[in-house]
């Protein structure tokens, strides 16, 4: 099963519309969708605009491919859980968010095992058609490691405010 989730804030019509037409070629694919505020409306695929956290934690436990926009927070569950994810970052210029924080996401993530970073919806297509031989990155620890915790306090203390994608980023290079 694919699960494809696009955070709960902002819709991403590109993306689900992206996986909604990659279902309807794989009809022998179980593909679930937790879609958000879409104006895009599924049609090959189950969809709903939020799970709650329980039901979901269960079908993040259950796919054996994530497919989402570029949150940390899904990137993260995806390490935990040792799940290969394919990551789409919302794109600012093309108004699916507010800043390019995404866009610098992929770039940061996207080369690290298990995490697969779509350039564009045909790239993306391309990833979901070689799903079967994606491997998933080694699971990463729910408990925070000590260099992380480190390099949390190291900022509050020089008051140099950092990215929490690049002390994500540094934590799991590290590791």
């Amino acid at each position: 099963m694919i699960l494809l989730s696009v955070g709960t804030q902002l819709p991403f019509d590109r993306l689900v519309k992206s996986v909604d037409q990659w279902a309807a070629a794989h009809p022998e694919v179980e593909v679930i969708a937790q879609i958000g505020p879409s104006r895009y409306v599924p049609k090959a695929m189950d969809a709903c605009d939020f799970f709650d956290p329980e039901h979901f934690r269960e079908l993040q436990e259950r796919c054996t491919l994530m497919v989402s926009h570029a949150g940390v927070g899904s990137i993260v569950n995806a390490l935990e859980l040792g799940k290969p994810i394919i990551i789409l970052g919302r794109d600012h210029l093309r108004n699916e968010h507010r800043n390019g924080h995404q866009i610098s996401t992929v770039e940061q993530f996207g080369n690290l095992p298990g995490i697969y970073a779509a350039r564009d919806e045909q790239h993306l297509i391309e990833l979901m058609n070689r799903r079967d031989l994606m491997g998933p990155a080694s699971r990463l620890s729910a408990d925070a490691p000590p260099e992380f915790l480190d390099h949390i306090r190291e900022c509050v203390a020089s008051a140099r405010p950092m990215p929490l994608w690049r002390l994500l980023w540094r934590a799991i290079r590290d590791r």
